[in-house]
């Protein structure tokens, strides 16, 4: 596309040749063209205002096989810089104050306009969690999960918010502008109204009915795609995101990877890395990454997701008929609702948990991960710990990162894929203390324990307890088989300078800055470094989580290795090899207890009952052998041999330090 200075006045013969094809313009002084311009491919055109033309004298194949000629056919264009290889045809309104940069295509559209001075989206305020406005985070192109969370639920670092408002005022500044745009290589076909939007190249925008005051950021390595029947207002959608089939956006961010479609309805809500919304509502919603819900009549309404599928038919409700729509919810990461669940706002469900059933009261089970979440009797019945034992739980923690979709170069969210960190881990041991308290507070042989309007039957904290001791050593032993993995060992000296921890950071508090895992005090120290604006722009900050997110391994051993002074009751200065051994016993034991739980949870997808509907009309032989046609067997089953392997692997390397150990002794 060529520079402003590189255009001329198009020649009288030019504009004979122009107004032969049927075009016309009051003041052809206005009209300026390219070096190479050819007349001859334009028809049917009325031009007005400042228009620059690039050249145009080719033509292209669309992907059904037919030959679309470059040059303007049919359309009005008004204060317009056209670049080059552009074909646009059959524009029943007008384009107007765009640049249209090269190599777009636009057909059949209503009309392209831009009114006044904006900000395409950038600014904007979504009210999430509290329709209200208490919480309302402004759009900008590059917002990630962690800032987002951060202006959401930091409300009282007044000062830190203030200065991201500031940044982001300088960012809208950056990006304020008269005209709209297309990218380069962008296509627009069918459209009716797209009013000040800015699109980045290479995007597809087919058959929507209105899109306006947003931005489309594409790339070349990630297409944003916008499909028919679609109606957008006051939006930012990431790379390579697909909005489609009648959905309905109004003040939303959408982050990269996101998929909205099947008459989806969403407004005032933040939908961040690999989000899919289908058939159902959003309202006032913070979807962390991997937030699903593909079902009519599910409502996610004022609260804050990630990782999470939402049942069919799921509901929330975010006000007591009192004082409006005041109340927010909490679901931490890997949540879940079955069909027809519901949850009353205020409310905190704790990481990994099964919520199924109907549930009237307010409740925390934030320290009470992998738990399942039961209404019977219309009593809300907590199983806790259960989760960890699930075969679902496993396959979802493996399937999120396959399905990241993100092709983008800059990721903008951070997302940790760990099921076992110190945010969880630590979760699990409030919980088995929680559970110990309840059983020496109420008497070992009560029936049911109450905690926080919710019962847990005492069969379920026993095995709550030992659920979560177990999850506590698998970990434990993990970090540390992983801190001594490769490692030459002379002396018991040896050993101990490896087991001492690099770095302070991690050692204390971990936080899910949704999809980032990271210390709670290092996440401070940001936001400290905000205050005083040693950080100065946007993008620092997200560099910034970034830089938390590369650190987590070498944090997370800080963070270990305080945790098993703790529960073995000995510093690490202290430590023996025979320690180590004992360790990586209580390790084996778990991690080989733990997966053939989930092999046993894994079979009964497999059993005479799973079989029921297979093998319609025949005897238990067709049964049996339509299942496996459809289903697999038992053994070949990816998950059910991915947990074998698991158990040879860690077994291995068990057996592995165990010896090394022993030669220490």
């Amino acid at each position: 596309m060529a520079g402003k200075t590189d255009y001329r006045e198009i020649t009288s013969r030019e504009r004979e040749i122009m107004e032969a094809n049927g075009c016309q313009c009051d003041d052809w002084g206005r009209i300026h063209a390219a070096p190479g311009f050819r007349p001859g491919f334009f028809r049917n055109v009325a031009f007005s205002g400042d228009v620059y033309l690039g050249v145009m004298d080719g033509s292209r194949t669309l992907k059904s096989g037919m030959v679309l000629s470059e040059g303007i056919y049919d359309a009005r264009i008004h204060n317009c810089t056209v670049g080059d290889h552009v074909a646009i045809h059959r524009v029943n309104g007008y384009i107007a104050n765009y640049i249209i940069e090269d190599n777009v295509t636009i057909t059949d559209c209503g009309r392209i306009v831009n009114e006044g001075s904006g900000t395409f989206g950038n600014g904007i305020a979504v009210n999430v969690l509290n329709e209200t406005g208490g919480r309302h985070v402004r759009m900008w192109d590059r917002l990630s999960a962690q800032l987002g969370y951060v202006i959401a639920l930091y409300r009282h670092r007044s000062k830190t918010i203030s200065a991201v408002d500031s940044l982001i005022d300088s960012w809208c500044d950056t990006v304020r502008s008269d005209f709209g745009t297309i990218g380069d290589g962008s296509v627009v076909t069918g459209c009716g109204i797209i009013r000040n939007v800015r699109t980045g190249p290479a995007a597809s925008i087919e058959n929507s009915l209105k899109l306006e005051e947003g931005s489309i950021n594409s790339c070349r390595e990630a297409p944003v795609y916008i499909g028919p029947g679609v109606i957008m207002e006051k939006f930012i959608v990431c790379s390579g995101s697909v909005v489609t089939e009648s959905t309905i956006v109004n003040r939303c961010f959408i982050g990269q990877g996101c998929h909205l479609g099947k008459h989806y309805s969403a407004e005032n809500s933040l939908f961040f890395a690999n989000c899919g919304g289908y058939h159902g509502e959003a309202c006032s919603i913070f979807a962390g990454p991997f937030t699903v819900t593909h079902h009519k009549s599910t409502l996610l309404i004022a609260g804050i997701y990630s990782f999470m599928n939402a049942g069919s038919g799921s509901n929330q409700s975010n006000h007591m008929y009192k004082l409006g729509p005041i109340h927010q919810g909490i679901m931490e990461r890997g949540s879940k609702t079955t069909s027809d669940s519901y949850l009353l706002w205020p409310a905190r469900i704790g990481p990994f948990t099964l919520v199924m059933g109907r549930h009237y009261k307010n409740m925390d089970t934030s320290m009470l991960p992998f738990s399942y979440l039961i209404e019977h009797n219309d009593e809300s019945i907590l199983v806790p710990g259960i989760n960890l034992r699930s075969v679902g739980t496993i396959r979802d923690a493996r399937k999120w990162p396959m399905r990241d979709i993100r092709k983008d170069p800059v990721l903008i969210d951070q997302i940790n894929y760990n099921l076992l960190s110190p945010y969880t881990i630590r979760k699990m041991i409030q919980g088995r203390d929680l559970l110990r308290n309840l059983r020496e507070n109420s008497g070992p042989k009560s029936e049911y324990y109450t905690y926080d309007s919710m019962k847990i039957n005492r069969q379920s904290l026993e095995r709550g307890i030992e659920l979560y001791q177990t999850g506590i050593n698998k970990f434990l032993g993990n970090s540390l088989i992983k801190r001594l993995e490769g490692v030459k060992l002379n002396s018991v000296d040896g050993l101990r300078k490896r087991l001492r921890p690099d770095l302070d950071a991690g050692r204390g508090e971990w936080t899910d800055i949704a999809g980032l895992i990271a210390p709670q005090n290092e996440v401070e120290a940001l936001l400290d470094r905000i205050d005083e604006g040693v950080v100065g722009s946007l993008d620092e900050i997200n560099a910034g989580f970034a830089a938390l997110h590369s650190a987590y391994y070498d944090m997370e051993w800080s963070w270990a290795a305080a945790r098993i002074e703790e529960e073995e009751g000995r510093d690490l200065k202290e430590f023996t090899p025979g320690d180590v051994v004992n360790i990586v016993e209580k390790w084996r034991k778990s991690v080989v207890g733990l997966d053939y739980k989930l092999y046993e949870d894994a079979m009964k997808e497999f059993t005479l009952s799973s079989r029921t509907g297979f093998g319609i009309d025949g005897a238990e032989e067709v049964k049996r052998a339509d299942f496996e046609a459809v289903r697999g067997d038992f053994e070949s089953n990816p998950v059910v041999s991915s947990i074998m392997d698991h158990i040879k692997v860690k077994s291995a390397l068990g057996d592995e330090l165990t010896a090394r150990m022993k030669k220490l002794i």
